[in-house]
């Protein structure tokens, strides 16, 4: 009996922005088991230095006007990470800046309706485990979380051009734009990995391992090898 395995061979750097809601952080963790990628989440970071300080999400960005070193540092220490990593293997790194840090990287730019995109995120918020992780405070109805949702991407869109010039809303500096309103994460994840075959960006080969003769001893692992390397 035959076993396919496929291999996918390549060094990258993926990064992933976009709007609120619009499925960036599902999307990577798909795509970082579909690719064996290391995953690097911004968001996450930002949301633990929140914790720490014993602040919420929204405390932690009001803060972050006058202490750039909470956007500057973070965004710095994630690129040069990322860099790291991707010396050796695939890198997804989920932040709206990081397009602007890693400029050698494919740039993804994930956007939704904003109302579609608020109900999303208030459809994570009645869990409770989801709700702890997000660190978004105390939001007791989904009219308050679409105000909110405005007021963080003006907030966050602010600091962005103060502390680095750049819209991170602006189209133009992304390899692909993907508007996630009417599709699932799944599908989303899908557009990205075609997009990325379609630009020849990876490798994929096709190794059948087990009693075939050019696949025993040693002349497995010389294949094998060559396809991890090349």
């Amino acid at each position: 009996d035959f076993i396919n395995q496929s291999f996918i061979s390549f060094r990258m750097i993926i990064t992933i922005s976009g709007t609120p809601g619009s499925g960036k952080s599902t999307v990577a963790e798909i795509l970082a088991k579909k690719l064996r990628a290391e995953r690097i989440y911004v968001g996450g970071i930002r949301r633990e230095l929140a914790r720490k300080m014993n602040m919420t999400l929204q405390e932690f960005n009001e803060y972050a006007k006058d202490h750039p070193e909470t956007d500057v540092d973070v965004d710095k220490r994630a690129a040069a990470q990322a860099k790291e990593l991707g010396k050796k293997k695939i890198v997804i790194v989920e932040g709206r800046t990081q397009f602007h840090f890693l400029p050698e990287s494919l740039k993804i730019f994930m956007k939704v309706d904003p109302e579609e995109g608020a109900r999303r995120i208030w459809k994570d918020l009645q869990d409770k485990i989801i709700q702890l992780r997000r660190n978004e405070g105390n939001i007791t109805s989904f009219e308050a979380m679409k105000k909110r949702i405005h007021e963080r991407e003006n907030e966050d869109s602010a600091r962005y051009k103060k502390y680095y010039n750049i819209d991170h809303r602006e189209e133009s500096q992304y390899d692909l734009v993907l508007d996630t309103t009417k599709i699932s994460a799944e599908e989303a994840a899908e557009k990205i990995f075609s997009f990325i075959k379609s630009k020849r960006l990876i490798k994929v080969s096709e190794v059948r391992k087990a009693s075939h003769p050019a696949l025993k001893g040693g002349a497995w692992k010389e294949r094998l090898s060559k396809l991890r390397t090349s």
